[in-house]
């Protein structure tokens, strides 16, 4: 039996009983309100979580590169989403083999990347489904609502593609916007309107986000949503008021390394443990020390971590293992090659990050 202080440091562990009630909790949720759910693998890059998660009810998985599509096959999902314009005749050709595998949907922008996916697929002798992605406010990628049915209209006439709907992502709003939420809404209706009058049904409206995401009942016309961080969360998540510090299921344990500089300590885990990414809130500190909320994990190095102790609630002694829930566990995972599932103070599994690295 391997306890968890028993783990080599520093190490991405999960609390099995946290994930498991937050993949339960998010399906549930879909359930009631006749949602289709359709996760984010993004955040967890792995087939035994994804496989966890088909097994709850998902109908299948969302990704955004053409090397996570390929990496997450081993999880057997009959259907998947590329939430991403994918731009590239090599990645175009990648897709239509891939779509002989799984029925397979890729989100557009241009009709450019969709001549590219529909020449790939004539020559592969295979279908690829498309959804027509919209900018509904975050400012990313997405046509504007008044230009979607005319990208529509005209990808449809490629041959070897089959219209299948509209995606967005509303990651500007959170879960306390209601002013937002309810604009969102209005605008969408809108959208559905406009594809009315064309003649047009969209068989998928697909949405959703981590922090707006038990708000997604509240969208008229969607389908499905496709949350990723939700298995785990952050602090980030936290900020954004979509859960509770209890709702976190993943943390670093890191080891106290150096003590030698009065009220500060060094552990063996900086930004090529964590990331360096900030709270997006533009709250300070890339983590929550959990054996001591009041400590300040202010800066760090590549495999330096420096905690600030003037205002933690005890001290620490080189060679003590601590754990760190960080603020964006996303890039977290893909730092590190496996993931170990505890259940108390019990390892109880370990599985790979089997998407880690994969952005082509």
């Amino acid at each position: 039996m391997t306890h968890v202080q028993d783990l080599d440091t520093p190490v991405l562990v999960v609390d099995l009983d946290i994930m498991e009630r937050n993949l339960t909790r998010v399906q549930d949720y879909c359930n009631l309100h006749g949602l289709k759910l359709r996760p984010h693998t993004k955040t967890h890059k792995s087939i035994e979580v994804a496989q966890r998660q088909l097994g709850l009810g998902a109908v299948g998985l969302t990704v955004a590169k053409t090397s996570e599509a390929e990496a997450l096959l081993g999880a057997g999902a009959r259907d998947m989403l590329v939430a991403y314009p994918v731009i590239g005749e090599q990645k175009a050709r990648r897709l239509a083999s891939i779509a002989a595998m799984t029925r397979l949907t890729v989100a557009i922008d241009s009709l450019f990347g969709a001549q590219q996916l529909s020449a790939a697929a004539e020559a592969a002798g295979t279908r690829l489904g498309f959804l027509v992605e919209i900018d509904v406010g975050l400012g990313r990628v997405g046509v504007t609502p008044e230009g979607a049915v005319e990208l529509t209209l005209e990808a449809m006439k490629l041959p070897n593609l089959d219209w299948r709907g509209i995606n967005f992502y509303p990651g500007h709003i959170k879960s306390q916007d209601a002013e937002k939420l309810a604009a969102l809404a209005v605008l969408l209706e809108q959208i559905r309107m406009g594809f009315a009058a064309a003649g047009l049904n969209p068989e998928i409206v697909s949405g959703g986000s981590t922090p707006a995401l038990f708000h997604s009942h509240e969208l008229p016309g969607l389908t499905e949503i496709r949350p990723g961080t939700y298995v785990f969360n952050d602090l980030n998540t936290v900020a954004s008021g979509a859960c509770t510090l209890e709702d976190c299921a993943a943390s670093v344990l890191v080891t106290v390394i150096s003590t030698a500089r009065p009220g500060h300590m060094i552990v063996d885990g900086g930004s090529k443990t964590f990331s360096s990414d900030k709270l997006s809130s533009g709250g300070p500190g890339h983590g929550r020390l959990v054996q001591a909320p009041g400590a300040y994990f202010q800066k760090m190095n590549e495999e330096h971590g420096f905690v600030d102790l003037t205002n933690a609630e005890r001290t620490f002694a080189v060679g003590e293992k601590v754990s760190i829930i960080p603020n964006h566990i996303c890039v977290v995972v893909n730092l590190h090659e496996y993931v170990y599932g505890v259940r108390g103070d019990v390892v109880e599994e370990a599985w790979r990050v089997d998407a880690r690295g994969k952005l082509q």
